[in-house]
């Protein structure tokens, strides 16, 4: 560990209330950003965490920041365009190590899923609750949108999308309705959607009673992982920011839900610890650790999730390269 990580060595001043970034205090403590240090926000967003971290640069630090989402690129070039110590590029983060200036990081932060602003706005279909064409790209410019992979993709496949990203378990009679439904007319509309899949919902499971969960959301969410490539980004990113990370450097990724997390905290694991002794591998034998995971999983406070409900969900995991013992 750094002899400079100290917690709280420089205030956190917080962000303006316009844009509440999930658990911003302990991302920058969790970072432990030093004044000349390099770091990289791989999910820029509105670059509220971004600007935190810009705070405690001095002169001769830089802020390296990604995303493949346009909107969110055009405002960081507004913001930060003219900052000689931030650099811009627009990428998934899987891509960080292809970018050249992408070297020995002091720090890598990741906040997963989609953000406050794609949410609100109903052009960019994400939301169930706000109707508007059925894309759900992040990168509108790249891929299938969602209208025209459920336009597209047999009843099975739909099915396994579901069922494997969002553990939804009507996902059989949620694919079969759409299948039927688009051979009558097409999908092309959020509102269509979280409607058919409200429908064909048994009686007593639509998510309406204490959960209050609205019956399209394991959907919604299912199909934008798949949409975007979200988990196969994630497991590209990490080993990407774990190659570029410094001695010391550290890793924060934020995720929203248990399937992302399971991957962070997977990927952590599997660098900070041996394999059990009684599987009696070879690779236990060598293992030398790479990370050390910096607590267990953070969450939100009281006062935050009174302030922003969406960090209810958010769980924060951290970890520092370790130095590698030359053999």
């Amino acid at each position: 560990m750094r002899p400079d990580a100290q917690p709280g060595h420089l205030p956190v001043s917080q962000p303006p209330a316009a844009h509440l970034p999930v658990l911003y205090t302990q991302v920058l403590e969790g970072l432990q950003v030093i004044e000349d240090g390099t770091y990289l926000d791989g999910t820029f967003g509105r670059g509220g965490h971004a600007r935190g971290v810009l705070q405690r640069l001095g002169p001769g630090g830089r802020l390296l920041v990604m995303d493949k989402d346009p909107e969110a690129i055009a405002v960081a070039e507004q913001s930060f365009g003219g900052d000689a110590r931030v650099s811009i590029r627009r990428a998934s983060f899987a891509t960080l190590g292809q970018w050249d200036q992408a070297q020995a990081l002091d720090g890598v932060l990741l906040d997963l899923g989609v953000s406050s602003p794609q949410l609100d706005v109903a052009e960019r279909g994400f939301s169930f609750g706000k109707d508007g064409p059925l894309d759900m790209r992040m990168d509108p410019d790249a891929g299938q949108s969602a209208a025209q992979w459920l336009a597209s993709a047999d009843e099975r496949e739909i099915a396994d999308v579901l069922w494997t990203y969002g553990e939804e378990r009507q996902s059989r009679r949620i694919a079969r309705a759409i299948v039927q439904r688009r051979a009558e007319q097409p999908l092309l509309r959020t509102a269509q959607l979280a409607e058919l899949i409200a429908s064909v919902m048994p009686r007593g499971k639509s998510g309406t009673d204490k959960s209050r969960i609205h019956p399209a959301t394991r959907s919604f969410q299912a199909i934008r992982i798949h949409i975007n490539r979200e988990l196969a980004d994630l497991e590209a990113g990490l080993d990407a920011a774990l190659e570029r990370l410094k001695p010391g450097g550290r890793l924060a990724v934020i995720s929203f839900h248990s399937l992302e997390d399971r991957i962070v905290k997977q990927f952590i694991n599997r660098h900070a610890k041996a394999p059990p002794a009684n599987r009696r591998l070879p690779e236990a034998q060598a293992f030398t650790p790479t990370l050390l995971a910096i607590g267990g999983a953070i969450r939100a406070e009281d006062d935050e999730l009174a302030a922003n409900p969406r960090a209810r969900s958010a769980v924060l995991r951290v970890a520092e390269k370790l130095p590698q013992v030359a053999a």
